[in-house]
């Protein structure tokens, strides 16, 4: 419902009708094989892929294969979706595959050896930095995989916005975290919902990346490797690792019982 509602919006304020809504669930790998049947059964070429959802700092669930909620719906959800609507990417090259990273990703590595907590106790922000440098190496490997049929991947940090994502964090810890103030308001430096879009429309549509790929972005422009003199800015050089990427590829396949020859 809320979807429809935003695509009724789109089409007033643009005068474009041409907006669907789809329902899928990226935690469950069969909705999302579902949505990429129906798709590719009406659509044939893909110009642009967004992948916007996302959960943060949840309490510890998983999905009905076992695995961690946050690698499971903000990771996996997306490289399956993304990895099954290739065809009509490629179809449509040049395109676009625009992964939402985090930078959260500073916060841990992918953890190969203990992905889903089994191990170790599960630590939400910790488990919240691992899958977004996931998006951030599924993004890298992508480009390498697709480049050399036209299609371009990148990964972006969309800033700190005030959004449902932190919906599973209380007041207290919100504001203990330092992103409001005493009334509420997010503190200077939050971006708008449109604000946040901006980096993530600028990588899937900008000429300034056509002899770009793979990267992470922020603000609009390719992020420079984080130094500590700059703390709200940069990237980690794990996320930019080229076998760590090609490693998160293989688990991933392994994860999903399902090999992609793309």
């Amino acid at each position: 419902e809320r979807g429809k509602k935003v695509a009724d919006e789109l089409a007033a304020d643009t005068g474009n009708s041409n907006i669907s809504v789809a329902e899928m669930d990226l935690i469950d790998y069969q909705s999302v094989r579902q949505f990429a049947q129906d798709f590719l059964a009406k659509h044939d070429r893909l110009d642009l892929l967004i992948n916007n959802a996302g959960i943060m700092a949840c309490p510890l669930a998983r999905s009905q294969e076992g695995y961690e909620s946050q690698f499971a719906t903000n990771h996996l959800g997306h490289f399956l979706l993304t990895c099954l609507l290739a065809p009509a990417l490629i179809n449509a090259a040049p395109a676009r595959v625009v992964a939402l990273s985090s930078i959260g990703h500073r916060l841990s590595p992918v953890r190969f050896d203990d992905i889903n907590f089994e191990k170790t106790d599960y630590e939400k922000w910790m488990a919240y930095g691992q899958a977004k440098s996931a998006n951030a190496l599924f993004a890298l490997e992508l480009n390498r995989r697709l480049s050399p049929k036209g299609v371009k991947a990148f990964s972006v940090h969309p800033g700190g916005i005030m959004t449902n994502l932190q919906r599973d964090m209380s007041q207290a810890e919100i504001k203990g975290m330092g992103w409001v103030d005493d009334d509420g308001n997010p503190k200077e430096g939050f971006k708008t919902p449109a604000g946040g879009a901006a980096t993530a429309v600028w990588a899937a549509t900008s000429p300034d990346l056509e002899t770009h790929g793979g990267e992470y972005c922020e603000d609009c422009h390719i992020a420079e490797p984080a130094r500590d003199d700059v703390p709200f800015g940069g990237v980690f050089p794990h996320v930019q690792d080229p076998q760590a990427a090609r490693q998160l590829w293989e688990v991933s396949e392994q994860m999903l019982h399902e090999k992609f020859n793309i």
